[in-house]
């Protein structure tokens, strides 16, 4: 009888534990993703009983030449990074707040994460009540700008729209970032921290020179993750429209293709729009992560 090692063994019980989630992977990720890539060169329509007819790059064309996707792409473009640029850069400052061994200390983070705990739905219903004309939204703008009684249309400006969900997602997501640096910054080593303090280094010092640097991972990680949510924010900016605000300034691309295959029962371009936005992702993921690579910071 042939012996088998510890380290063998070992291995296939890692298999054996790891092969149901590569099974649903591969069952509900990626054979979703390779008929969707595979129905763009197809003219496939909800609901009909003809079947799909081979057009090539047809698809392709007309959204490449569709003024609703580049004015999508724009509402994703301009979405994403109203949201990003705050989201990282106030989740590490409350992250090093927190971490400032400043008094209930637990209690803070537990109320920057609750709003992470509510669905989108509940975060955009609670925030368009504010943002009613009659809520504490003009309220206390008017008050800090003592422009008493004036409407400043949260949810029918363009730019106000694109304000609002912005400071929505913002909110809700904020908390949940700034725990993940958190946990960062409790990962940077003690015995650096109090070098730095006996070398004579000022709390700012610290943090520029110490603390930053080492959290590049982190940094790495949020950034990334913050940048897809974003590219792919959706029931906020469906419910807003449900409940009759402008299409155009609101129409990212999720949108775009929920409305396209929903309401127009094109199913193939909805696949295309898909298509593209999941190499965008891709690009902006592998840059990020290549310009990150260059910069590794060790101490």
């Amino acid at each position: 009888m042939k012996y088998i090692g510890i380290e063998k063994k070992k291995a296939r019980w890692g298999y054996m534990f790891v092969a149901p989630a590569v099974l649903l992977f591969f069952m509900f990720s990626l054979y979703p993703m390779l008929n969707a890539f595979y129905n763009t060169f197809f003219n496939i329509k909800l609901l009909s009983l003809r079947a799909p007819k081979f057009v090539g790059l047809k698809n392709y064309i007309f959204v490449l030449n569709s003024p609703s996707f580049w004015n999508s792409m724009k509402a994703t473009a301009l979405f994403t990074l109203g949201a990003f640029i705050p989201l990282t850069i106030f989740s590490l400052i409350f992250g090093l707040i927190v971490t400032s061994r400043m008094r209930n200390q637990k209690a803070i983070q537990l109320l920057m994460y609750t709003p992470a705990v509510l669905s989108s739905v509940v975060a955009a219903l609670i925030w368009m009540i504010i943002f009613d004309p009659r809520g504490i939204g003009n309220s206390i703008v008017n008050n800090i700008l003592q422009t008493h009684g004036i409407d400043h249309r949260w949810l029918t400006d363009p730019v106000m729209l694109r304000v609002s969900t912005v400071t929505i997602y913002v909110w809700k997501y904020i908390g949940y970032f700034t725990i993940i640096f958190v946990t960062g910054i409790a990962k940077v080593p003690e015995s650096t921290l109090e070098a730095a303090t006996i070398a004579g280094a000022s709390t700012m010092q610290t943090i520029r020179l110490i603390v930053l640097p080492l959290l590049k991972p982190t940094t790495l990680m949020v950034s990334i993750v913050t940048m897809l949510n974003c590219l792919k924010s959706f029931s906020t900016q469906y419910l807003f429209t449900q409940r009759g605000a402008p299409l155009e300034p609101l129409n990212v691309v999720t949108l775009n293709i929920y409305n396209t295959a929903m309401r127009d029962l094109n199913i193939s371009r909805a696949c295309v729009m898909s298509f593209l936005l999941f190499l965008v992702m891709m690009i902006l993921t592998l840059s990020r992560m290549s310009s990150s690579e260059r910069n590794v910071t060790e101490y």
